[in-house]
């Protein structure tokens, strides 16, 4: 069994929707966080190929194009195969039915607070929304994550709610399925296992939480049982429940790992989004980026080259914060505003800047998509790692529900 006690908490769990080409937004928004994170955590990143079809099951022609793009996108953006396993989520049915699995349990009014529930309906008027999918999206997105024991969950403080209901889902299953009827009796050999100093200490951590709700005495006991090499991972679970007082911890709670908001704004100053058209691709041609740059609207109170501009009031500021040193933006700032520079002159380094970051992507892009047996072997090999810990994972969810008995 994986040490999903020892290594949930340092697995990352994240994935996107194949909804179309990536952009400058996705890049500086997703992907520059998960280069960080492939260093220091067990990631897994998934396409969200599933989910996809929540909004776009009446025409899912174009999901598996986009698919393969977004893959290729990644790779060419630095996320490492080597370091990161990457999969189709559609690929790994184990998700599907812990999802149908959970479902049994999750009250429906707990899907219908879900805040972006509500927001994406309003959002999406012109689709059908009315479907079991949509509802029921947020639960697939909890066994998306609980498959694998993820310990933490990159998202933006707007997501935060779908992994709170995540760790709800996952203390509701623990609640009703860890409750062994030996538990004492597997307690009490564990604890031997440990040794008479360590139960000893264990023993006195656990009363301090219990009976004075001591959150200090909670972590030192957690990291008292990580640290334990003569017990085996599921008798830590069962032991980190029994000192939680909720019996064995199946599935463990992920933690919400905030990601910096994405400072990357659209041509037009709004959030950078396909549906407003102010984007720019990772794969755009360098000529039609300059073109879109060079006719992005600018602080409309410098109707001419004479009139002094406010640099806060114009799309091209925002993109000289993102790429432009400390004395670019000071001459793009005093040029605006002593109208000394004129609009063109003043986007020309953030072009520059904007084709220098592309380039290389745009070429490693360009080459992975006409190698797609390096892709389909990328993605083998990371569904391969993901579904030793998926089927870890729903082989002890079925022991405890009771469905090990064929």
């Amino acid at each position: 069994m994986t040490d999903a006690f020892a290594a949930g908490n340092r697995r990352i769990l994240s994935g996107m929707r194949p909804t179309g080409r990536l952009h400058l937004g996705h890049y500086h928004g997703v992907l520059k966080n998960w280069l960080q994170l492939q260093r220091d955590y067990d990631c897994f990143f998934f396409v969200a190929d599933w989910h996809a079809l929540t909004t776009h099951y009446e025409d899912p022609r174009g999901i598996g194009p986009a698919a393969w793009d977004m893959l290729a996108d990644w790779l060419a953006a630095g996320i490492d195969p080597e370091r990161a396993t990457l999969f189709f989520q559609s690929q790994m049915p184990e998700h599907a039915e812990l999802h149908l699995l959970l479902s049994m349990i999750t009250p429906l009014s707990w899907l219908e607070r879900v805040p972006t529930y509500k927001d994406q309906i309003e959002n999406l008027k012109d689709k059908d929304l009315s479907t079991y999918g949509f509802l029921g999206y947020p639960l697939l997105q909890s066994a998306d994550i609980l498959i694998y024991r993820a310990g933490h969950v990159p998202v933006g403080a707007d997501q935060v709610a779908h992994v709170e209901i995540t760790r709800e889902i996952a203390r509701r299953f623990n609640h009703i399925y860890g409750r062994e009827p030996d538990q004492a009796d597997k307690v009490e050999k564990s604890l031997q296992r440990m040794g008479k100093k360590a139960a000893k200490e264990y023993a006195n951590l656990r009363t301090r939480y219990q009976e004075q709700g001591d959150a200090a005495a909670l972590e030192a006991a957690r990291a008292l049982l990580a640290a334990q090499a003569n017990v085996n991972a599921e008798e830590k679970e069962r032991l980190l429940g029994y000192l939680e007082g909720t019996g064995k911890e199946i599935l463990p709670e992920p933690q919400a790992l905030l990601t910096p908001a994405s400072k990357m704004p659209g041509l037009d100053g709004r959030k950078m989004s396909k549906s407003y058209g102010n984007t720019i691709f990772l794969r755009e041609a360098p000529a039609a980026v300059t073109q879109k740059m060079r006719t992005m609207p600018t602080d409309p109170a410098r109707v001419r080259r004479s009139d002094p501009g406010t640099p806060e009031k114009c799309p091209v500021w925002a993109f000289h914060q993102v790429y432009s040193d400390e004395p670019t933006q000071a001459w793009a700032h005093q040029g605006c505003t002593s109208a000394g520079i004129g609009c063109l002159e003043c986007k020309q380094p953030i072009i520059d800047a904007v084709l220098a970051e592309l380039a290389p992507m745009r070429e490693r892009a360009e080459s992975l998509a006409a190698r797609p047996q390096y892709l389909r072997e990328v993605v083998a090999a990371g569904q391969q790692r993901a579904r030793i810990v998926a089927q870890e994972t729903l082989a002890e969810v079925r022991r405890s529900m009771g469905l090990d008995f064929a």
